[in-house]
């Protein structure tokens, strides 16, 4: 773990122990970004069976791709209802009873082979002590307060910026510290202020409609002792210096019509990640004087689409664009195995020690012994009969599954 790796978990550490001892699920991938849950878990039993995962409550939702978050005694979640309006809503961990609600309009239509699967919002929000961040389709940043669900500030980048309004819609998923927002919106990488919404910088701009509405969300790490925010734009994967919005470095990423959708893997001074249309990247990134400088290393055909991997012992397991689960040794430059089973879609995955829990998009909930010998499944349930695309939550024992009109709490014993 780095050196802001710890830092993030420890901030969500305190956050957690303000609420109390459980532990809570802030944001996109977790506690650190990467899907992984840190030596501070606990172990997780040794199969996954209908007998040791039980329902504990279930809601009814409208349409929606965003992952909840967990903050204290509370459960959120984004939706979109009735084609018009995005709903934020607030639900008790123990129970499930709704504890408050917030709207605005937001419709619109995803074009291409994105509308295949809805135009709902995507975006997942992040939370800190005070507040909760929701990005809206339509290129709106909203913050809430966590307690109540009042509406703090609002950004709506087309009419504040005149920023062409996203393809897609506002995909990528925030990322916060102590007093900052940093997020891919109104055709660029921003850092915002959490208290009034304004930009403090942006970076990496595009304002082409088709390509400025980014898919990849940031992450933050040190890289050859300098701490950086490291993103995908559409075309590019680039480090950016967070107090001043300086881009450190950057390389173009190949992909098909710049389907650059996965959340970058940072391990150690290097950086993996893989795209539809272009295959599977591994670039380094050394210190030259006062600079950085990124080079490829290895580039493999086997492609990525929008599951973003974990990494275990510098291991990369991902799901591709095949269907298929793959894991690869980058520093070797090698696939180790590819299973022969086809899967849905989309897999979320999230990593305690050397096991995966994977959410596959067909509803089927999975626990993977990772091995660099071959696939090894320890257990296989059926948790939805719809489309899971949300990203799986795990809070200790407990388990949160958004799957397309709902959102069940689990207890895994």
């Amino acid at each position: 773990m780095n050196q802001v790796s710890l830092i993030l978990l420890s901030g969500a550490l305190m956050i957690s122990s303000a609420y109390g001892a459980r532990p809570d699920w802030l944001q996109w991938r977790g506690p650190t970004r990467d899907g992984q849950i840190h030596d501070s878990a606990k172990a997780w039993p040794g199969k996954l069976n209908d007998k040791n995962l039980k329902k504990i409550w279930s809601v009814d939702l409208a349409e929606g791709y965003s992952s909840p978050l967990v903050a204290g005694d509370r459960v959120i979640t984004v939706e979109t209802r009735s084609k018009k309006n995005e709903i934020v809503r607030a639900f008790n961990r123990d129970s499930g009873k709704q504890l408050w609600e917030a709207s605005w309009a937001g419709s619109m239509r995803v074009p291409f082979f994105a509308a295949k699967n809805g135009s709902w919002v995507r975006s997942s929000p992040a939370a800190d002590e005070k507040n909760v961040y929701v990005g809206g389709m339509l290129d709106v940043l909203v913050a809430l307060d966590l307690s109540s669900g009042k509406e703090q500030w609002r950004v709506d980048f087309p009419n504040k910026e005149k920023t062409p309004k996203p393809q897609f819609g506002f995909v990528c998923s925030p990322l916060l510290d102590k007093n900052h927002v940093y997020v891919q919106v109104g055709s660029a990488l921003r850092k915002m202020r959490k208290d009034d919404g304004e930009t403090v910088w942006k970076v990496l701009a595009d304002e082409r409609a088709m390509f400025g509405s980014a898919f990849s969300s940031p992450v933050r790490a040190t890289i050859g002792k300098r701490d950086q925010i490291v993103v995908q734009t559409r075309m590019e994967l680039a480090g950016v210096a967070p107090h001043d919005g300086k881009v450190i470095w950057k390389t173009p990423v190949k992909a098909f019509r710049g389907m650059n959708i996965l959340t970058p893997t940072v391990i150690g001074n290097k950086v993996f990640t893989s795209t539809y249309g272009g295959g599977t990247f591994w670039y380094g990134v050394e210190n030259k004087d006062a600079q950085q400088a990124v080079s490829p290393l290895w580039q493999h055909k086997l492609e990525g689409y929008m599951s973003s991997p974990v990494s275990i012992d510098s291991l990369v397991y991902m799901h591709g664009r095949d269907k298929r689960f793959h894991c690869l040794d980058p520093v070797k430059k090698k696939v180790l195995w590819s299973t022969a089973d086809v899967y849905g879609d989309y897999w979320s995955m999230v990593v305690n020690g050397k096991k995966i829990l994977a959410l596959d998009s067909r509803g089927f909930l999975m626990l993977i012994e990772a091995s660099p010998k071959g696939f090894k499944l320890a257990g296989k349930v059926e948790v939805s009969g719809r489309p899971t695309w949300a990203h799986l939550v795990v809070c200790d024992n407990e388990v949160y599954v958004r799957d397309l009109k709902g959102l069940t709490a689990y207890r895994w014993q």
